[in-house]
């Protein structure tokens, strides 16, 4: 049987739809402590034993600190529209809040390459790593936390105006809050349920309160906010099993778009989480939804679910099911359900969309004949052109896609064993090679003109 061939659909094909590529600094850059890169807490996390998988830690990464040239080559290589990437906040200004010459040198060279190979640059500000001096004071559950990043955000868009198209203040706030602050699961590794909406809410303030700032100082660019969704079914018509569905899709999704687009945060996160209450001061909900140009989704799974036989939901995994490397359920229906959905709930409030991130972890090697012969992600890419397809038909303003990730690289709590990468890394030698679905992305890229 012959290898699935990356075909996106004619609705995506057109010279206005954009296709990019996503990364993130710690997840990539190492050189973790060149040039004044001051500690975060995610270094922090890696060098606490058992908190990432194999020991591995972020330190070297794939070393894009030092072969940026390199990448940016490889990305108009394969004829990306965009670049998405994330900026280090430890690396570009020091506690006191003044600039660090040095990192910031380093983004306004990766993003001139960037321009020159014809390439737009998306800029993500915090994709998680929070310098530890910050998380010293308080972190996400203390409110000063959103005052100093809308100051980083400032210096930000003063040092790189006319450098970006397009600016994201967060990446996957849900992450943050509840990963970082309520399971433990990701740096800084706190686990108590009740600072799960202090940390959301002082996160969403924090994106607000950088908006004028990014809008002030650099006009011309795009301003918008990344978030995670996932789809939440249940495979029990049970009423209370039905409940659990909604209330997972609530904390996962409203939780975050309601306060952006509604100005109010879902009443259901009563009945989920009594114990932890945000304290919203007058202003505050204004600040966070403030319009915005664009709405980043990034999307990967579904969740199946039943109740907890109280106020919340129990994961139930389904048999038989493809799933990814992550262990995560391949369900391309679910990302046109959410899009469909989120315009039916918010109507003119939704701002155009951009897919984020998209994509799968596989267990990729390069084989015998020097490649990489990834044919699930190809399948896995084809059938989520195909979800996008159907949601524009319905209707929803889609206007680009950035596939996760450029490069396979540091996947956080899970190290370097899962690989998420259009472009295999050996990790020893730093060797870049494309994958398959690499090689035909570029080959539907040149093919649309």
């Amino acid at each position: 049987m012959s290898s699935p061939r990356l075909s996106p659909p004619a609705a995506l094909a057109g010279p206005d739809f954009l296709w990019g590529v996503a990364t993130a600094s710690f997840q990539i850059e190492g050189a973790w402590a060149t040039d004044g890169r001051l500690p975060c807490i995610w270094g922090t996390f890696c060098n606490t034993p058992g908190k990432i998988l194999n020991g591995d830690t972020g330190e070297f990464a794939c070393d894009h600190y030092h072969r940026y040239a390199q990448d940016v080559d490889l990305m108009a290589e394969l004829g990306v529209d965009a670049y998405r990437l994330s900026t280090a906040w430890g690396r570009v200004m020091d506690e006191q809040g003044k600039p660090n010459h040095k990192g910031l040198d380093f983004y306004k060279r990766l993003l001139d390459r960037l321009q020159e190979k014809g390439i737009q640059r998306w800029v993500t500000l915090y994709h998680w790593d929070l310098p530890q001096y910050l998380e010293d004071r308080g972190g996400w559950l203390n409110r000063d936390t959103a005052y100093r990043f809308a100051e980083y955000a400032d210096l930000m868009s003063r040092e790189l105006a006319g450098r970006v198209d397009g600016w994201m203040t967060l990446n996957e706030p849900w992450c943050s809050a509840f990963l970082g602050y309520g399971n433990g699961h990701h740096a800084p590794g706190k686990a108590n349920i009740a600072y799960v909406r202090p940390a959301m809410h002082h996160l969403l303030l924090g994106h607000g309160l950088a908006l004028p700032a990014l809008k002030a100082n650099d006009p011309g660019a795009k301003r918008g906010i990344v978030a995670n969704v996932g789809r939440g079914t249940s495979d029990s018509a049970a009423p209370e099993d039905q409940d659990a569905a909604m209330l997972y899709e609530v904390q996962h999704n409203n939780w975050v778009l309601d306060p952006l687009l509604k100005g109010h945060y879902p009443k259901a996160l009563e009945r989920l989480w009594p114990e932890s209450r945000p304290l919203v001061l007058e202003g505050d909900m204004a600040t966070i939804s403030q319009p915005m140009d664009f709405l980043g989704i990034n999307y990967y799974f579904r969740t199946n679910v039943r109740s907890d036989g109280k106020d919340g939901f129990v994961d139930t995994p389904l048999a038989d099911v493809e799933r990814t490397q992550m262990g995560w359920e391949v369900h391309p229906q679910g990302l046109q359900d959410l899009l469909v959905g989120f315009k039916a709930q918010y109507g003119d409030k939704l701002p155009p969309i951009y897919i984020t991130e998209n994509g799968m972890a596989s267990d990729d090697a390069v084989g015998a004949d020097g490649q990489v012969h990834d044919t699930q992600r190809i399948s896995f890419l084809n059938r989520h052109f195909e979800a996008l397809a159907g949601a524009k038909a319905k209707g929803v303003d889609i206007r680009g896609y950035f596939c996760w990730s450029l490069m396979d690289n540091f996947e956080w709590a899970f190290g370097y064993e899962r690989r998420f990468g259009l472009v295999h890394v050996d990790y020893e030698t730093q060797k870049r090679t494309p994958k398959d679905s690499a090689l035909q992305l570029k080959e539907f890229l040149a093919a649309r003109g």
